[in-house]
């Protein structure tokens, strides 16, 4: 029971603090320090502190060439899955992007079903169109004129896609290794993405104060290292359903984050609606998903 119990709090704290990213990332923005940059500090402080686990654990990290390949495509597609949901902040507000980014649940099932031949059930297509009734509430600006900022929700929708892509690559690749090499890895050839765009770009690297430097540290540690090694830990005790159930706190929290402490968007009703229903039909095709394969 007490393992239980740990499973959920360490799901929730997964999800609370990957939905604690706006509570870096706009500070950041508005210091003009490199996104590019601030997200390269990201991904190696998470790889150096998962490289120092395996040292202390003793473990090699020795990979195949197959695997080497897989984990440079994971790498590429988690720092794609960043770099959209980041450019989205500027065109939506970080809690709306986050909310249309916690649609990839549902995305893995198109994917899965497009491309893996896996059928698309009833619920799945019921819960793709709440959802994107959902997406239409959250992206209006004005009820009166119905604007809606379309290329926002795109990108943030790119994001979701190469984050699922990225979920699902790890689901049928048959890769031997742990989910944390799996993460010492993606995070690795992430960091790595982003020295290379900060080298072609020809954007700054080094970190303009120590101040700085300890917000971008506490940035990889609470919303990567942390976020993950709780995830892991929470899928082994309860279960990837229910993990993913509470997985609906990230974009709660990043609207909690946008409303309350930046005041960059408005408690309406069509926000509420609009999560409600976003976060409601992510849950129900889990649910189904589950269901279907048990």
């Amino acid at each position: 029971m007490k393992d239980i119990v740990k499973g959920y709090l360490a799901a929730f704290i997964s999800a609370a603090t990957y939905g604690m990213i706006p509570l870096f990332m706009i500070p950041i923005k508005q210091e003009g320090f490199s996104v590019d940059a601030s997200l390269f500090y990201r991904f190696i402080v998470t790889s150096i502190c998962l490289a120092i686990y395996f040292g202390y654990k003793r473990e090699s990290l020795r990979i195949s060439f197959r695997e080497l390949v897989i984990f440079m495509v994971l790498g590429i597609l988690y720092s794609l899955s960043a770099e959209f949901l980041f450019a989205s902040y500027d065109l939506l507000t970080p809690g709306i992007a986050s909310t249309i980014f916690f649609m990839y649940p549902l995305i893995v099932a198109l994917v899965l079903g497009i491309f893996f031949k896996e059928r698309i059930t009833i619920p799945t297509i019921i819960a793709l169109i709440v959802v994107l009734i959902g997406v239409f509430l959250l992206s209006v600006k004005d009820m009166n004129n119905f604007t809606i900022n379309y290329f926002g929700a795109l990108v943030s929708l790119l994001g979701a896609l190469s984050y699922s892509l990225y979920m699902v690559i790890v689901n049928k690749s048959k890769i031997a290794a742990s989910s944390v090499k799996v993460s010492f890895y993606s995070t690795l050839f992430s960091a790595t993405y982003f020295l290379i765009k900060l080298y072609i770009t020809g954007n700054t690297l080094p970190i303009p104060s120590i101040s700085m430097g300890c917000f971008l540290t506490t940035f990889g540690i609470v919303t990567t290292l942390l976020s993950l090694l709780t995830l892991i830990y929470a899928i082994r005790m309860i279960g990837s359903t229910p993990t993913a159930i509470i997985g609906v706190v990230e974009p709660v929290v990043a609207i909690a984050i946008s409303i309350w402490i930046f005041k960059q968007e408005e408690l309406t009703i069509n926000l509420l609606i609009g999560v409600v229903l976003i976060v409601t039909a992510v849950t129900f095709d889990v649910l189904q998903h589950t269901k279907k394969t048990q």
